[in-house]
């Protein structure tokens, strides 16, 4: 059966950040220590744990100084498939055409 998650793009966003400020509190640092470590400003991890706002790039490199960049590797893993034509190794779609 199907589990329909019915969160907003701003709960997700919200979630992640309480996470990632619960991850570095539990490993003891300041949001300063963090902010040197990961190599961004301090202004954009405050922002971050204030509002969810960051760029992706600061966000892996946040990952990667709290040991969770494994996780990305989960976001947008490959379907399983559908039809009988995909099973079999239907070539690869490189890109979708405008109708």
């Amino acid at each position: 059966m199907f589990a329909f998650n019915m969160r907003s793009p701003a709960e997700v966003i919200g979630g992640l950040s309480e996470r990632m400020k619960r991850r570095r509190i539990d490993g003891g640092l300041t949001q300063r220590e963090l902010a040197a470590r990961a190599g961004i400003s301090y202004g954009s991890l405050r922002l971050f744990e204030e509002t969810g706002k960051i760029s992706l790039e600061a966000l892996v490199k946040i990952a990667f100084v709290l040991e969770a960049e494994v996780e990305f590797e989960q976001l947008f893993p490959p379907r399983p498939p559908k039809t009988i034509d995909e099973v079999i190794g239907r070539p690869i779609r490189q890109r979708v055409r405008k109708r």
